[in-house]
């Protein structure tokens, strides 16, 4: 039973970084594609970015293109969030999708495949 926890969550300035790190127990993450959503007070859940199991393919939201950076070990999971703008502010889930085999991962309406939550971790980009 995968169980996921986020953390690196806090208080950012607009303009800053912050690293979100994503942790596994009750099994590896190895054959899991992992997906980080958010939700804002008032707005619906989005898909912010995914990674395939093998770490060789990824996908982000239009919104943080080239701000964002998902990158993964074997049992960790990290998204390095750069050039921080306060519409950036929310919960952070990681999640995960049991997928060994198609290296390929979508982010679609929803929560999509992605069955296996963490908790949610804090963002806010304030001055």
């Amino acid at each position: 039973q995968l169980q996921l926890v986020e953390s690196g969550g806090g208080l950012v300035q607009p303009g800053g970084s912050l690293t979100l790190s994503c942790g596994a127990s009750g099994s590896t993450m190895e054959y899991y594609r992992i997906a980080w959503f958010r939700q804002a007070p008032g707005k619906e859940r989005e898909g912010v970015s995914c990674i395939t199991s093998t770490g060789l393919n990824s996908n982000y939201a239009d919104s943080v293109k080239g701000r964002f950076t998902i990158s993964r070990t074997r049992n960790t999971v990290y998204l390095r969030m750069n050039s921080l703008k306060p519409e950036d502010a929310a919960v952070y889930y990681c999640t995960a999708d049991w997928d060994p085999i198609s290296d390929t991962c979508d982010l679609v309406p929803g929560q999509g495949p992605y069955n296996s939550w963490g908790q949610g971790i804090q963002v806010t980009v304030s001055s």
